[in-house]
């Protein structure tokens, strides 16, 4: 008779239609799969239900999430092996529906519901966020979806991000260990401060202010006034104690607002940075229209934001599975032609677009490299699970951004005067 991790790797040959280039270890101890590879280990038979009853990227989120799945060996080797048969199957890849046309499958599967124990659904792990009836991108989902994701605690994050509290892409002179993640979070603080030509006595929206980073370099090294808004309480709290300690009070406010609530325009320039990706493709030329309406006629945009490829077929784009459900609930990513479009549609001169690919999958590695450091502790204050959730996610877009499937790009927009009067230098690109 055969064992549970033959069993295993069995039907998942049938269903995919090619060779598991990882090996599996079994909760029974069993082994199976190329000598060498990484190892898929299931620790029990509920990951068996999960990947049945959720079959795809999802059910694998949910044993991951819950520890029933775990890797062995080199983490991104064993994601970038994967990637090819669950997210990147192509077009020729046979669905599941087709795959249980199969005898052979079909008895398969059936081996292996007696295997996996009492024949009903686990409940999902207690990390998945709860899906919202209605609309999305309300002013209440968007508060729900930022919470989720930033409320995790400041510690936790502290673990993650380091000193800076940056949770964007930095900007590396080189590769580690040649810059530091705090000096390359600096240096991509700095490049937005110089895009948008900040000046003292200029006013600074913030849009998405995080932990107050942005905020607090701008005014402290270009004496600007700043306003960050947040949805986060968390982020919002810890914030303002860190402009306190700076000094900064009378310089820079921070509220927690929504983007569409802000009144107190004009601005001379406004900076969003990692947060258009919470905006919604339906909700994005709004998004547009009042960063456009609260700048003054010159005042500049930065847009740093994560964009995807684009698809021949863009009624097929689906939002990822496991991201949706544990990371950024309602997030939607976006191709930059959308987004230079959209920008365009609301009046905005696009001046200049960097993209800064390379730069994220190395911040990535960092931040992985950071919660496995101090793990015990990063599990005990974030939880087990949600500790899980933030290392694959970082580690599979660490990949993704290192194969190109997924880019972060810089924007920098102008609302341009009826005169045509920009106030661009002839030649623009003087931040280096």
């Amino acid at each position: 008779m055969p064992d549970a991790a033959v069993r295993l790797k069995g039907l998942l040959e049938q269903l995919l239609g090619v060779p598991l280039p990882v090996r599996i270890r079994a909760w029974d101890g069993s082994r199976s799969g190329p000598p060498g590879a990484p190892t898929l280990v299931v620790r029990n038979r509920r990951a068996v239900r999960r990947l049945l009853f959720k079959p795809g990227e999802l059910g694998l989120a949910r044993a991951w999430v819950a520890g029933d799945l775990d890797i062995e060996g080199d983490l991104y080797a064993a994601l970038d092996l994967l990637a090819g048969l669950v997210w990147e199957r192509g077009e020729g890849a046979r669905s599941l529906a087709q795959a249980l046309r199969d005898p052979e499958v079909r008895a398969a599967v059936r081996g292996l519901l007696r295997l996996g124990g009492l024949p009903l659904p686990p409940a999902p792990p207690p990390e998945e966020a709860r899906r919202v009836r209605g609309h999305l991108h309300t002013k209440r989902t968007d508060r729900r979806a930022i919470s989720h994701h930033y409320d995790v605690g400041n510690d936790f994050y502290e673990i993650v991000l380091g000193p800076s509290m940056v949770y964007s892409c930095a900007y590396w002179p080189a590769p580690p260990p040649a810059g530091t993640l705090e000096s390359a979070q600096h240096d991509k603080l700095d490049l937005v401060c110089r895009k948008l030509d900040l000046r003292p006595g200029q006013r600074l929206l913030d849009v998405g202010c995080g932990w107050g980073s942005m905020a607090i370099h701008a005014a402290r090294e270009y004496g600007v006034s700043v306003v960050g808004i947040t949805l986060s309480q968390e982020q919002a709290a810890y914030a303002r104690k860190r402009v306190a300690d700076e000094g900064l009070t009378d310089k820079v406010e921070i509220r927690v607002q929504d983007y569409r609530d802000v009144e107190d325009g004009p601005y001379d320039a406004v900076s969003s940075i990692g947060m258009a990706e919470h905006v919604g493709a339906e909700r994005y030329l709004e998004y547009a229209d009042v960063l456009h309406r609260l700048l003054k006629p010159g005042g500049r945009l930065l847009n740093h934001q994560i964009g995807r490829r684009p698809q021949r077929d863009e009624s097929s784009y689906q939002v990822d599975e496991f991201i949706d459900a544990y990371v950024f609930p309602d997030g939607e990513l976006q191709p930059i032609g959308v987004t230079v479009t959209q920008l365009e549609r609301a009046g905005f001169e696009v001046r200049d677009v960097e993209s800064i690919r390379e730069h994220y999958a190395l911040t990535l590695r960092c931040w992985v490299d950071r919660l496995e450091a101090d793990w015990p502790r990063a599990a005990k204050l974030a939880g087990p699970g949600r500790a899980r959730v933030w290392r694959l996610y970082m580690a599979a877009c660490a990949l993704a951004f290192e194969r190109n499937r997924i880019g972060v790009n810089q924007v920098l927009a102008v609302r341009t005067p009826d005169s045509g009067d920009s106030g661009m230098p002839l030649r623009s690109r003087t931040w280096g």
